[in-house]
Order: C-alpha cells, then structure tokens, then sequence
C-alpha cells in the first residue's frame, strides 16, 4: 500500500455500514475508587449511538496528570462476563499483576471498553450479534473496531491524557484490535501485541479457522488483497511489538515468518528498523513473564 491513508480508508470501508465517525462521543462517569495503587473510574461511553460502552480509566494515585495513556484491549478467552475487568483482574493467561497496576506503577493511564458481547454487554451471544450484522449490512468486528476508534476519541480528548502519547495494547483479540486500530489510526503512536499476529493465508492452511471467534472475520477481506502483513504495514514506521508463541495453534509459524519478513523490509526503508520488533518464545496461547517485561521495556522506550 504506496498511499497510506488510501489504504486506511480502503481497509475501513470493508467494515461494514458503521455510524458516523463524527457524532460526539458522551461519557457518564458512574463511580470513582482506588485501586492498587490507582483511581478507577467506571465510565458508561456513547460510542455509536446504539448501545451504550461500559468502560474503566485507570490513573496513577498520585498527580494529576496529563499522563502518556495506553488504549487497552481485552481478550476473548470464551469468557464473555469478564471484559473489561481484564484491566483490573487480569486473566490466567496474563501475568500478575493486571495491566491496570503495572502501567500505572509506571505513569501511565488506561482505558478499557466492553466490547459488543462482552462484560456488561454481554447481553447477546456473539453468534446472535454476528448473524443480525450480515442482515442489516453490518459487520461484527466493524462495529468492535468502530467502537475502539470511538474511545480513542474519548481518551485523546481527556484533560489528564497526553493525546500525542498514545499506546494501544491487548492479548489475543485484544491483539488484533490493537494492531487494527492502530493501522486505522496515526493518533497510536506505540503498538503492543500479544499472541495473536495471525497471517491468514497460513491460517486457512494450518487448519486453524475455528481457533477464533466468528467475530473475527471480515467478508472480502482476501479478496480484496489484505494480508495481516498489509494491514500491519499501515502502522510503518511507528513502533511495532509483535510477541508471539511458537506452539500457538492461533498464530501459525509460518505467517509469523511471513510477517517478520514483510515488516522488516517495511520499517527498514522507512529508516526506523528499530521499531518493528517480533519476539517469539517456546510457548501457546499465553503472555509469559518474558513478554510482560518486553512489553513494559518497549512502553519505556517509546511512549
């Protein structure tokens, strides 16, 4: 993709009928306590105008801000009641402690949204979601990716954020929403992925359809030419941490080789070889305490 915002907009449009990017976004703050370490704030978010976004904001006890801020995402994990608390709760596939104690420990905030199905909108199965979506010309992970770019809306608008300070981070679907919005959005500066850098073509080849959720698929998205690679070469030249497991069914082997090659070559003539780093570990579906240190060393360093 020579034209980076043509391809952004090329990639958007495969995202289904969506709301208008440019309706406010509202937020009702609901509740404020501290954590370990940190406020919380429980948020209720208008991100779409359709159903409301339960979200928390996590910022560190002490100071007022403005702070560098780190767009989570959560994973899937089959575990639609949890959500957003994956923020303060964590998950047995992350390491202790939850991200809300670890980038706050360090001056960062966080915000993290429901996403449809999820948490506090897990009031419809993702299975009912996806179907009524093709009807009405709607497509699932559109309206998730919709909703993600919404709340970076919110959190760059924020008096205690830094909006030229923005990371976005997540484990596993929470992955593929980092790195897809990112590609859609410049307002990212750092990008951090865990466990699920998935090259499609290896994918279907690997047999591997079924690991993800049906919401994770996009009709056309092959047929019009989209590779992870090239949707990840959208975020060239800002920086990239790609961390994944060898034994991990989701990300097959040798589309993370494809990947690696392909955004090499990509940040390389960009002159920011740096910047794109894949770390791969003898491991499945999961962060080991390798990754959580890459992860808060490459925040340092870039954000």
């Amino acid at each position: 993709m020579g034209d980076k915002e043509a391809g952004r907009k090329a990639l958007y449009a495969l995202l289904g009928d969506l709301p208008d990017k440019n309706r406010p976004v509202r937020a009702k703050l609901t509740s404020e306590e501290r954590g370990s370490g940190y406020v919380l704030e429980r948020l209720t978010l208008d991100l779409n105008g359709m159903e409301p976004a339960p979200a928390l904001f996590v910022r560190p006890a002490e100071g007022t801000g403005p702070w560098p801020a780190v767009l989570y995402n959560h994973a899937h994990g089959g575990d639609y009641a949890l959500g957003k608390g994956e923020l303060i709760r964590g998950r047995d596939a992350l390491q202790k402690p939850p991200y809300a104690e670890a980038l706050t420990a360090r001056g960062y905030c966080a915000l993290c949204i429901d996403a449809w199905a999820f948490g506090e909108r897990a009031t419809r199965r993702e299975s009912e979601i996806f179907k009524e979506s093709l009807w009405r010309g709607r497509v699932m992970w559109g309206m998730m990716v919709y909703d993600s770019l919404r709340a970076l809306d919110y959190l760059a608008g924020r008096p205690d954020v830094q909006p030229n300070r923005i990371a976005t981070l997540g484990m596993s679907m929470g992955s593929t929403m980092a790195w897809w919005t990112a590609a859609l959005d410049e307002r990212v500066k750092v990008t951090l992925d865990i466990c699920c850098l998935t090259e499609f073509e290896d994918l279907i080849a690997a047999r591997g359809l079924d690991g993800h959720g049906i919401y994770y698929y996009v009709p056309r998205l092959l047929k019009e030419g989209w590779s992870c690679a090239k949707i990840n070469e959208l975020i060239a030249p800002r920086p990239h941490l790609g961390l994944a497991g060898n034994l991990d069914p989701l990300t097959p082997t040798a589309g993370l080789d494809t990947i690696d090659r392909h955004l090499r070559k990509v940040y390389k003539a960009a002159g920011e070889r740096e910047a794109w780093r894949l770390v791969r570990y003898d491991c499945g579906h999961t962060e080991t305490p390798e990754m959580r240190a890459e992860v808060l060393a490459f925040l340092s360093r870039w954000l």
